[in-house]
């Protein structure tokens, strides 16, 4: 029978990478068409027919990325009001123009890129974006959008040229480029001031300069295959450092590598010199140029974020020393604990926070019902303690005592400065974790019980020497239960504030929530010394700033009430998220896939698995295929594999974390599931075509089914396109709305 043509997928595309990859069938159809290729034909003719086939290549290409481009920038300044995390991310960028410090659970590349890209534009970081729904007014954010819907344009034409690489087939790129052309949920995740579309590039642009070097793997070390490979470094330095989720392209372009590496160590023709370079070549590209580059981002990032701001409270009182503005900076306290002093207390375990303290009593149920303490990650006068002696309530700031320090062992009470409430622990559990006892703030003006007292100790210090403020790290030992003071860093409840537990517990072994140093040190009787000494090296605030993101990470969990999802969800397009407004006088964005692009991908994730198996097995037990049959065999195991162990890396680590998820975690995952959507109904059509006598027939058939689903694609965009572009009036649950027939699952709440 003729094989199927239309796509130019023949024996000598499936060429394997130097000549060890391929079958014997691909082989031999490679050497049947190099001998038609070096047969006699017409000079002219054959450069001629050469220079059009490049021109119509970049024709389909230059319309792709046309398409894309018109789909994202069209609509883009709608709505005029911040939408959904727009007000998180545009209010970073802000600070980076205004170089005040914050906190964020991601790296630092993204948000830069946004502020420079606003910065660049005419923004002038006063916007204040408080919440979604406030209007932009004067201010310039069309800059910030272009940005992000700029890169979001190149996930197209990116995907594009990674399915005709793996595939070497026009249909399969051009129906990729299409499902992610009339993806609604892509369009919409394009077009605002998110991370998500800077990722995603990224991410993308590492795929595709992955394949374009395994492709040259026939020419190593030339400039292309050196230029794509550094290329792919460059790209997992990006989606890292805009995300830690970017760590899934990583393993997938190492795994990649290992295996690659494995089957030149196989290569006998191979000198093990060469290997090595091989070797060299890749931990360059692959591991140093990324570090570097990643490394390089996080000093740009505290080069610009050099005044104190509202992320100063996660970090340690030396880092907080550095920021221009902060009270450590520059500052001079006395050096030494004295009673009478007013102090702040700071654990030393990242993202805990300050001893803290406020009028509010714990609930009802709630151990007992007395005055609420809890860390808290801000300067606030709630944060503020006076050191006293166990025994006496005199003031020791007046000129007539003498100045007396606290030593380590000394037994001590520290009273809350805005409530004159002692820090007090009992044998009641405490609020959240069981077995740790309560901690409370007790008594009138400093008057308490025995319950108030603790014996500070400095952790690795004999008894009698001074306390260090800054320097020296404490622990607060109850005298009557014997617990030591800590924080477990479960974040309490909304009677709690939402603020991290504070316990005692009876486990004594140290731990970095149980110890504590000293940072604010106010006490007129004492002299001065400069915080200069505590400036940390780059090294330290990096490792420090690490530690702090994922901490952070791990500290997301939902709040009550709070819109999640779960990733069993997203591949069916269970449920969407809203962007913008609520009711049916509201400018209304959903962020929902297309349904008919989403559950096809689906649907092409459960065919591949099963028709990759069968022939897998077939392969593995020596079936003789015909030779079409097996060269689109290796294009779907090989092409097709590739992306589905990008979609796999992409999308199972999320049943893993416990922090809270929500439905934009996926599009990363459905860009993979999307490519191997296009290399799949290729092969599967050309297989159909393939059992068909007439080739003719077979062209037609092909054709047909290419443009079926290319039209599908194209039509259900243009009955879903108001979830990304806008609605207004009535919502889908009301018959008289004009998306009242689209709402086809009771969970879309558009």
């Amino acid at each position: 029978m003729p094989p199927a043509t239309g796509g130019g997928l023949v024996g000598s595309e499936l060429r394997a990478r130097r000549g060890r990859c391929g079958p014997p069938a691909a082989r031999a159809a490679s050497r049947d068409m190099a001998a038609e290729a070096a047969a006699p034909s017409p000079k002219g003719s054959t450069l001629s027919s050469q220079r059009l086939e490049a021109a119509g290549r970049w024709a389909v290409l230059a319309l792709v990325t046309l398409l894309s481009f018109a789909t994202r920038f069209h609509r883009l300044e709608e709505p005029r009001h911040i939408c959904w995390d727009e007000t998180h991310f545009g209010k970073m960028g802000s600070y980076y123009i205004n170089r005040t410090f914050f906190f964020d659970v991601h790296p630092p590349l993204g948000k830069m890129l946004i502020g420079l890209a606003g910065y660049l534009s005419g923004y002038d970081g006063t916007f204040l974006f408080q919440k979604p729904g406030d209007k932009y007014e004067h201010h310039s954010y069309m800059g910030m959008r272009g940005f992000c819907a700029f890169l979001g344009s190149w996930l197209i034409p990116f995907a594009y040229l990674t399915v005709l690489d793996l595939s070497k087939s026009l249909p399969a790129a051009l129906l990729t480029a299409a499902l992610l052309t009339f993806d609604t949920g892509c369009l919409t995740l394009s077009q605002y001031i998110l991370l998500d579309p800077i990722l995603m590039f990224f991410i993308m642009a590492a795929m595709l300069s992955m394949v374009k070097y395994n492709s040259c793997a026939d020419r190593p070390f030339s400039a292309a295959w050196w230029f794509w490979l550094s290329l792919t470094g460059i790209s997992l330095a990006g989606a890292l450092g805009v995300k830690f989720v970017g760590l899934f392209i990583i393993l997938q372009v190492g795994l990649n590598t290992i295996s690659d590496l494995w089957h030149l160590l196989g290569d006998l023709s191979l000198s093990l010199v060469t290997v090595g370079k091989h070797l060299t070549a890749r931990i360059l590209c692959l591991i140093v140029l990324p570090l570097a580059l990643y490394t390089a981002t996080f000093a740009v990032h505290f080069m610009v974020l050099n005044k104190s701001g509202p992320g100063d409270g996660f970090f340690s009182s030396a880092f907080q020393s550095r920021l221009s503005g902060n009270n450590l900076h520059n500052a001079s306290i006395p050096e030494h604990l004295a009673y009478g002093s007013v102090i702040t207390v700071k654990n030393l375990r990242m993202a805990i926070g300050y001893l803290h303290s406020h009028r509010h009593l714990y609930p009802e149920g709630i151990g007992a019902r007395q005055q609420q303490v809890t860390t808290y990650l801000h300067k606030d006068y709630n944060n503020l303690w006076i050191i006293k002696k166990h025994n006496t309530n005199s003031d020791h700031l007046d000129p007539s005592f003498p100045v007396e320090f606290v030593r380590h062992g000394d037994i001590i009470r520290l009273e809350h400065k805005e409530t004159s409430r002692n820090l007090h622990s009992h044998y009641h559990e405490a609020p959240l974790t069981r077995k740790h006892y309560q901690v409370t703030g007790y008594g009138i003006n400093g008057t308490g019980d025995s319950n108030d007292f603790w014996r500070i100790e400095v952790v690795n210090r004999k008894f009698g020497n001074r306390i260090k403020v800054l320097r020296s790290r404490i622990r607060f030992i109850h005298l009557v239960t014997g617990c030591v003071l800590g924080s477990s860093g479960k974040v309490l409840p909304k009677w709690g504030w939402e603020q991290l537990e504070v316990t005692c517990t009876p486990y004594l072994k140290e731990t970095l929530n149980s110890i504590w140093n000293v940072e604010d040190h106010i006490n007129p009787k004492l002299p001065n010394i400069s915080l200069d000494v505590l400036q940390p090296s780059f090294p330290e605030i990096l490792l420090e700033s690490h530690m702090v993101m994922i901490r952070g990470n791990n500290g997301l969990k939902p709040k009550d009430n709070e819109f999640t999802s779960k990733p069993w969800h997203w591949p069916i397009n269970y449920q969407g998220l809203r962007f913008s407004g609520i009711n049916d006088t509201d400018f209304r964005v959903y962020l929902l896939g297309n349904p008919v692009v989403w559950w096809l991908n689906l649907l092409s994730i459960a065919l591949y698995l099963l028709l990759g198996s069968v022939l897998a097995i077939a392969m593995q037990r020596g079936a003789q295929l015909p030779a079409e049959v097996e060269g689109l065999s290796q294009v779907l195991l090989r092409g097709g594999g590739q992306v589905l162990l990008g979609w796999m890396l992409h999308y199972f680590p999320f049943f893993l974390m416990g922090r809270i998820l929500y439905f934009h975690h996926y599009f990363p995952a459905m860009l993979f599931s999307s490519m191997l959507t296009g290399i799949l109904w290729d092969t599967l059509l050309r297989l159909c075509a393939w059992g068909v006598a007439s080739s003719r027939l077979a062209r037609g058939i092909h054709a047909v089914g290419v443009l079926t689903l290319l039209l599908g694609t194209a039509y259900s965009f243009y009955l879903f396109h108001p979830l990304a572009y806008g609605m207004v009036g009535p919502l889908a649950q009301d018959p008289q709305s004009p998306m009242a027939g689209l709402r086809w699952l009771e969970s879309w709440d558009f």
